[in-house]
């Protein structure tokens, strides 16, 4: 299935985000899959071109199979982590330097996605978590991360940014849907995460 090709609604806001993700606050959030559970950050803002979702680029690192990727910030759920929640909080401190609790709002919680595709074994499912930016801050990429950027929503919504990838997987070549953001491709599970953050809208 490619890129959702349908107009964007017609009032695209964080207002409108948030009525949509309140039936989600009431879920289990407390609750850590088996496996190897993980939690991402997908922090929106109004911006001066209407909503705008934040993504990273990953630093290029041998044996990542994430490695150079467009994604959200997030990584693995660690012991010390009483929930997912804390996860996806810690995570993008570490890696961008954003205190999401100083700086923003849970908005709710986005299904799963299961990451089992990418080598992870055993299961590996991921979180998303989505969050307002409600305050100005300064970025600090650490070590695993070469780049933070706003990406606005509507244009995404439209089709204007729609692409494809060929991606290698266990001697066949598959064509996937992606977004390109000016040379910066979009795909995998970060596509399907913003997929499902579209369909609330």
């Amino acid at each position: 299935m490619g890129p959702r090709s349908a107009p964007p609604p017609r009032h695209l806001s964080v207002e409108a985000l948030r009525r949509a993700l309140v039936p989600t606050l009431e879920a289990d959030r407390e609750h850590v899959p088996e496996g190897r559970p993980a939690a991402v950050a997908a922090i929106v803002r109004e911006g001066a071109e209407g909503l705008e979702v934040l993504l990273i680029k990953r630093a290029e690192r041998q044996g990542d199979p994430w490695s150079g990727h467009m994604a959200f910030p997030g990584g693995r759920h660690e012991p010390g982590d009483p929930d997912l929640l804390r996860t996806a909080v810690r995570e993008t401190a570490e890696e961008i330097g954003l205190d999401l609790e100083a700086h923003g709002s849970l908005l709710g919680v986005l299904e799963d996605q299961d990451a089992t595709g990418r080598h992870a074994r055993p299961p590996m499912p991921i979180r998303p978590f989505v969050f307002e930016l409600h305050r100005a801050a300064d970025f600090r990429p650490n070590e695993e991360v070469t780049e933070v950027i706003w990406a606005p929503i509507a244009p995404l919504l439209r089709g204007e940014r729609a692409s494809s990838i060929e991606v290698d997987w266990e001697k066949n070549r598959y064509t996937l849907p992606a977004y390109d953001l000016d040379g910066r491709i979009v795909w995998g599970l970060t596509y399907r995460m913003l997929q499902t953050l579209f369909d609330l809208l």
